[in-house]
C-alpha cells in the first residue's frame, strides 16, 4: 500500500506544490507593487481621491484581489499587508466595479474624505431632495462618471414614476433640467414611460461633456440607456460619445429644448413653475441633472475682465503662434495645455497653486511631464496669478519670487462652482460629505 502511494504523491502532489508556489510568488509581486504604489502616492502628495471612491473594511477584506482585477483604471487598488488598499487615490474615477466584485462585502463607495469634503444636495436613496418633488441625478449628486450618471438619471425617473402623482391639464408630469448623461437617460426613461415632460438645456446636448476639449478621452463603461439598450463604449472620445447620443435622440424622436436656460424654479400649488427666458412650464416634479460647473471659478485678480481671459478651451488651433497661460491643476487644465502645445509656434505655461497635480489622472501627468522635459510647456507649481495685463501676466511663484510672463491669452481651467444659490432659492438643502457612504 505504501509503495502505491509514492507514485500517486508524485503525480498529484507535485502539481499542487507547483501551483502553490506560483500563487505565493504572484501574491508577493502584487504586495510589492501595491506597497511601492502607495509609497509613491504618499511621497508625491497624491493621497486625496477626487470624489466618489471605495472605502475598504480591513476586518472584512481577505485580500483575494477580486477588486484589483475589476478596476478599469489599472493599479488604483493594491494589496498591502494582505489587505486591499487604495494605493493610487487620485486615479480613482468612482467606477464602483470594485464593490460589485468583492465577494466579502468589504467595500463601500463613499463621497469625500476626512480632509476634503464634497458638497452635494441633500437627497434620499430615491434621489428626492428635502423639497418633495425635486430630484437630483448625475454630477450634481456626486456621480461624475458617465455610466453612473446614466444609471442615476434612469433610477431617479423611475422613482418619479413610482412615487409622484401625474400632472393634469397643462401641468406636466416632470421637467428635466439638463441634457448631459443623467438628463438624457432620464428623458429617454420618461419617453419610455409615456410621461408628459420637457427637457431644458442651457447649452447643447451633452451638457458638460460637450464642453470638453476636442479629442478628449471620456471614460465610461457598459450601461443601459432607455429605449436604446446596452451602450458598450468603455474608453472613447468626446466626439464619438456625442455622436452616439445624437443618433439616439434622432432615432427615438426625443425633443430637447436647447439654448433654454432655467432662471427660477418656484413652488406653486400642485407642483412647480419652472421659468426660462422663453416661458414658464408647470409640472408636478422637477429633476435637476445640471452638473456642478454652472459658474466657472474665477481668479479674482486685476485684469481678469480682459477679453483675452476665457474659461473653456473650444478650438486649440486659435492659439497657434501665441503665448498662452493655462491656470489649473486638474485633468481639464493639463489636457488644455497639452492641446495648445500641439499647435505650431505656441509658448505655453501652466500655473497651479498646488505642489502636485493631485486631481489629475496618471496618464495626463505622464504626458505633461514628457512635454515639460521636451521644453514644450513651462510648469509653475505652487504659483498664483496676481495680475493680468494686455501683454503680460504677473505670477507669484512662491520661493522663486514674482515672475512676469509675456502673454497673449489666459485660459482658466479651475473648475466650476456648485450652483448653491440656485439650489437654495428652490429650498434644497446642501450637505458636505466627509467619507459618507453613497446611498
Amino acid at each position: 500500500m505504501t509503495s502505491e502511494l509514492g507514485p500517486l504523491a508524485l503525480v498529484y502532489g507535485l502539481p499542487l506544490l507547483l501551483a502553490a508556489a506560483l500563487y505565493t510568488a504572484s501574491r508577493r509581486r502584487k504586495h510589492a507593487r501595491g506597497t511601492r504604489a502607495l509609497a509613491d502616492s504618499r511621497a508625491a502628495g497624491l493621497i486625496e481621491p477626487p470624489s466618489l471612491h471605495p472605502a475598504i473594511d480591513p476586518a472584512r477584506c481577505l485580500g483575494c484581489g477580486s477588486c484589483l482585477a475589476a478596476c478599469p483604471e489599472g493599479e488604483v487598488l493594491g494589496l498591502v499587508a494582505g489587505k486591499a488598499v487604495l494605493v493610487s487615490p487620485t486615479d480613482c474615477i468612482g467606477h464602483g466595479a470594485c464593490r460589485e466584485a468583492c465577494p466579502y462585502d468589504a467595500i463601500t463607495l463613499v463621497l469625500g474624505t476626512e480632509t476634503r469634503g464634497v458638497e452635494i444636495p441633500r437627497h434620499g436613496p430615491d434621489f428626492e431632495t428635502n423639497v418633495p418633488g425635486v430630484f437630483v441625478a448625475g454630477e450634481l449628486g456626486g456621480m461624475g462618471l458617465v455610466r453612473n450618471a446614466v444609471e442615476q438619471g434612469r433610477q431617479a425617473l423611475d422613482a418619479i414614476v413610482q412615487t409622484r402623482p401625474r400632472g393634469a391639464g397643462d401641468v406636466l408630469d416632470v421637467v428635466i433640467v439638463g441634457a448631459g448623461p443623467a438628463g438624457l437617460s432620464a428623458s429617454l426613461a420618461a419617453l419610455e414611460a409615456g410621461l408628459r415632460f420637457t427637457t431644458l438645456e442651457q447649452d447643447t446636448l451633452g451638457g458638460t461633456v460637450a464642453h470638453y476639449p476636442r479629442g478628449k478621452i471620456v471614460m465610461t463603461a457598459p450601461c443601459q440607456l432607455p429605449l436604446y439598450g446596452t451602450v458598450r463604449m468603455r474608453e472613447t472620445s468626446k466626439e464619438a460619445l456625442l455622436a452616439l447620443w445624437e443618433r439616439v435622440v434622432r432615432g427615438t424622436g426625443l425633443r430637447i429644448r436647447c439654448q433654454e436656460r432655467v432662471e427660477t424654479v418656484e413652488r406653486i400649488e400642485g407642483g412647480f413653475a419652472v421659468r426660462t427666458a422663453r416661458g414658464t412650464y408647470r409640472a408636478r416634479s422637477v429633476l435637476l441633472a445640471i452638473g456642478r460647473r454652472g459658474t466657472p471659478v474665477q481668479l479674482g485678480v486685476p485684469g481678469e475682465e480682459l477679453p483675452k481671459v476665457v474659461y473653456r478651451l473650444v478650438e486649440p488651433e486659435q492659439y497657434g503662434g501665441r503665448r498662452v497661460l493655462v491656470v489649473g491643476g486638474g485633468d481639464s487644465a493639463i489636457e488644455a495645455a497639452l492641446s495648445v502645445t500641439a499647435q505650431p509656434g505656441t509658448q505655453v505655461a501652466l500655473s497651479y497653486r498646488g505642489e502636485a497635480f493631485a486631481r489629475a489622472k496618471a496618464a495626463n501627468r505622464s504626458r505633461l511631464e514628457a512635454a515639460r522635459a521636451a521644453g514644450r510647456v513651462r510648469v509653475l507649481l505652487g504659483s498664483h496669478v496676481r495680475e493680468i495685463a494686455p501683454d503680460r501676466v504677473l505670477v507669484d511663484a512662491g520661493a522663486r519670487g514674482r515672475q512676469e510672463l509675456a502673454n497673449d491669452d489666459v485660459l482658466v481651467c479651475a473648475g466650476g462652482m456648485l450652483p448653491s444659490a440656485f439650489l437654495r432659492s428652490i429650498g434644497v438643502e446642501l450637505e458636505t460629505k466627509h467619507g459618507t457612504p453613497l446611498h
